[in-house]
């Protein structure tokens, strides 16, 4: 059985026993995590695929270490010009060991409330062009309940711009939700 999970904001293919090294966590060494966000789940000829996420699955692990990646040497030239720029980068990753995969019947690590999905707007006149601004507005209402690391990073953007923070357009998804939370 192997599952195709997102960690950290990367996706792996993980399998129980297996140790993956993935970008830091903030979970201290020793300490258990789960999963939730699980897209696809393999048991044998059974192939399941989430829409994004499939519900009730999760991934368990345990933090064995954190450490650093191996040092990426960054150098720049540019020729006959005198110009040039040597840097390091050592990326700081997190160790874990897959303790096992639950397909269904684990409880969500937050309890949720899912609001209805918006259905398809129909093609209305130009003359109506106050009442899609209006309509955005409850939308960004319904998706505040929501779980925000389920959210695409335009809705979030989206949702930091209704709520007047500044500065959006160079954060990164886990920068827009520490701003939202």
């Amino acid at each position: 059985m192997y599952a195709i999970v997102e960690i950290a904001g990367h996706q792996f293919k993980v399998e129980k026993d297996q140790k993956v090294f993935v970008n830091r966590l903030q979970t201290e060494e020793g300490k258990k995590v789960s999963f939730d966000n699980v897209l696809l789940l393999s048991d044998g000829d059974k192939v399941t695929v989430g829409a994004p996420a499939i519900g009730g699955a999760q991934v368990s692990a345990k933090v064995l270490k954190h450490l650093k990646g191996d040092k990426v040497i960054v150098f720049k030239k540019k020729r006959r010009k005198g110009y040039r720029v040597k840097n390091g980068h050592r990326q700081s990753l997190t160790e874990i060991q897959i303790e096992g995969i639950v397909a269904s019947g684990a409880k969500p690590a937050k309890a949720e409330k899912t609001a209805p999905k918006n259905e398809t707007k129909k093609a209305e006149p130009k003359a109506k062009a106050a009442a899609p601004k209006a309509e955005a507005k409850s939308t960004v209402k319904k998706e505040a309940t929501q779980d925000l690391s389920k959210m695409t990073v335009a809705e979030l953007k989206e949702m930091a711009k209704a709520k007047g923070i500044t500065g959006i357009s160079g954060m990164k998804k886990a920068d827009l939700i520490a701003a939202l939370s």
